[in-house]
């Protein structure tokens, strides 16, 4: 399966690439959709292994969602004729984004409707990650419900995150008003805004679609839309528990433990998702964060849950 002309190739937009480094660290990066897209796919170098290449930013970070992403594309090239419908992803080391990262899949098994697959993603021989994937074929079981979608204004209706936080576009080289690889728009206060507030709320909802038109309407489609789900799902969740810790990425250390998703029903990223995340608990250094993620229909497609490793918020 190749996904490389989804969106056009791989490029190189220079002026958003250089991003002014601070003293302290705080280094924010925004890469492109076609990156995103393009470094999704993997490249099969034997029967069950794989390599693809990071994306890299000025810390040389391997970005969680995005390693998850690739780790199910991974699996989902050994699982031809079935779609994803959960992935489990454990972070296990830090790696670095300047080099590639090899996938192991393991085919743990193969029923009439069900496959699981085990992935191990490793550089120079250590384990970044471990996941398990399970895919199956459509199956009739009668059971067709999900719970209701919130009442919230449509995206139209609402600002884009950029125009929300104009305030603020003299931080971190403009890190919150630049052009995004993904549309967000914001029902609750996002992140920035939300360190303001007296009482953080552990709740935040969002609309969210690609920046640029991404096809739909074939298998490999469908798994390319899973993936960008779990990328992005990797970033938007953390703001949730980020939040209640009073922090923002641009303003805390944090990673990423575990990252689970459930797909529920084929995504259409051509139109609006809207993510209804929560964060129902913080305890030490770890919290939770859950997504209940809807289509514009209001029907359930996505389920995840993430944990979270938070060290001590800086000054924003």
């Amino acid at each position: 399966m190749h996904f490389r002309t989804l969106v056009p190739r791989l490029r190189r937009h220079g002026d958003r690439r250089q991003i002014a480094l601070r003293h302290d660290a705080r280094v924010t990066f925004t890469p492109i959709l076609a990156d995103i897209v393009a470094t999704l796919h993997v490249d099969q170098t034997g029967t069950d292994d794989f390599v693809a290449t990071q994306l890299d930013n000025p810390a040389h970070h391997i970005v969680g969602g995005h390693i998850a992403g690739q780790a199910l594309m991974a699996a989902s090239q050994t699982a031809p004729g079935r779609t994803p419908h959960s992935v489990h992803v454990y972070y296990i080391r830090a790696g670095d984004a300047r080099r590639p990262v090899d996938f192991h899949v393991v085919r743990s098994r193969d029923g009439g409707t069900l496959s699981t697959r085990q992935v191990t993603a490793t550089q120079d021989g250590e384990v970044l990650l471990e996941a398990l994937a399970s895919f199956s074929t459509p199956v009739d079981g009668g059971m067709d419900y999900h719970d209701r979608m919130p009442d919230v204004p449509a995206p139209e209706a609402l600002l884009p995150v950029r125009e929300q936080l104009a305030d603020f576009a003299d931080e971190l080289g403009g890190y919150w008003v630049r052009e995004q690889p993904f549309e967000l728009r914001y029902v609750d206060a996002p992140p920035r805004l939300a360190l303001n507030l007296p009482e953080p709320s552990p709740r935040i909802r969002l609309w969210w679609r690609p920046s640029e038109p991404v096809v739909t309407g074939t298998e490999n489609a469908e798994i390319l839309h899973s993936c960008l789900l779990t990328y992005l799902s990797g970033t938007t969740m953390l703001e949730t528990t980020l939040t209640m810790r009073k922090a923002t990425q641009a303003s805390a250390y944090n990673a990423l433990i575990d990252h689970a998703l459930w797909f529920h029903r084929p995504v259409d990223l051509t139109d609006w998702v809207l993510s209804d995340q929560l964060s129902p608990s913080g305890i030490g250094g770890r919290g939770l964060a859950t997504a209940t993620m809807y289509n514009r229909s209001g029907h359930v497609v996505c389920i995840a849950t993430q944990e979270l490793y938070f060290g001590r918020p800086r000054a924003t």
